[in-house]
C-alpha cells in the first residue's frame, strides 16, 4: 500500500483545446469540470466564466465545438457542450493524475488534483512534457482533513474554497479592509472579475447552506 498522495498545481500552456484558445481571444477565466472522454473520441465540456458575450461568440465559430449551450445570468455564464478536439487532461489522466478542478486563462490552464506518489508524480511530468509547456506550481502532501473538509460541506468548489482562503488570510474580510479585490486576484494570479465572481458564488453556496 502506498502512504502518500500529493495534491498538485499544474500550469499547462501549449495546448490546441478550443477553451485555451478561446482565452487567448477574450480575457476572461474559465472555472471547468473535469472533461468526460466519450468512446468516440469526443469530450463532454461543462464550465462557467464572468459574463461576456465574446466567448460564446468566439466558442460558436470554433469548428471544433458542437452543441453548444448557454445559461445566462447577471453573475456568471454557465456552458455545456461537445468538443472534438480531445485536450492533454485525458493522457494525464491516463498516467495517473486525478482532476479536481480546471481554469483556463490567458491561453493556457491551471489544472488542480492529485497523485499517488512520487512515481505518478514524475509520469505525470513526464507525458505532458512531451506534448505541452507544464509547469508544476505547487505540491504538497494530501493531510487527512483534507477530503472532508470545508469545500464539500458547504457545498463550494476548489476555486472557490481557494479564492475565500487566501481573501481570508491576506485581510480582504477585516474592518476597515486593508487589501482590495487586485490583490487578491493577483496572488491568485486570475482576473479581478474572475475572483469577485468566484466570491458571488461561493457567499451563495455558503448562505444557501446557512439558510435552506
Amino acid at each position: 500500500m502506498i502512504d502518500e498522495c500529493l495534491v498538485t498545481e499544474f500550469r499547462i500552456d501549449g495546448d490546441d483545446c478550443p477553451l485555451a484558445r478561446a482565452t487567448e481571444q477574450v480575457p476572461v477565466a474559465i472555472d471547468a469540470s473535469a472533461p468526460q472522454l466519450r468512446a468516440d473520441g469526443n469530450v463532454l465540456l461543462h464550465f462557467s466564466s464572468p459574463p461576456d458575450d465574446r466567448l460564446p461568440a468566439v466558442l460558436d465559430d470554433d469548428e471544433n465545438i458542437r452543441y453548444l449551450h448557454v445559461t445566462r445570468t447577471d453573475e456568471a455564464y454557465t456552458y455545456r457542450c461537445l468538443s472534438k478536439h480531445p485536450c492533454v487532461v485525458h493522457e494525464l489522466v491516463d498516467v495517473g493524475f486525478l482532476v479536481e478542478s480546471m481554469q483556463y486563462n490567458n491561453g493556457g490552464a491551471t489544472m488542480r488534483g492529485a497523485v499517488v506518489g512520487n512515481d505518478v508524480l514524475r509520469g505525470v511530468m513526464e507525458k505532458a512534457g512531451q506534448t505541452v509547456g507544464i509547469r508544476l506550481q505547487r505540491v504538497y502532501p494530501l493531510r487527512a482533513d483534507e477530503e472532508s473538509a470545508i469545500g464539500r460541506a458547504w457545498n463550494l468548489t476548489p476555486a472557490q474554497e481557494e479564492s475565500l482562503h487566501v481573501a481570508y488570510e491576506m485581510g480582504y474580510f477585516e474592518l476597515p479592509r486593508s487589501i482590495t479585490a487586485d490583490d487578491v486576484a493577483d496572488e491568485l494570479e486570475i482576473s479581478k472579475s474572475a475572483f469577485l465572481e468566484r466570491l458571488r458564488r461561493a457567499q451563495q453556496s455558503l448562505f444557501g447552506t446557512l439558510f435552506g
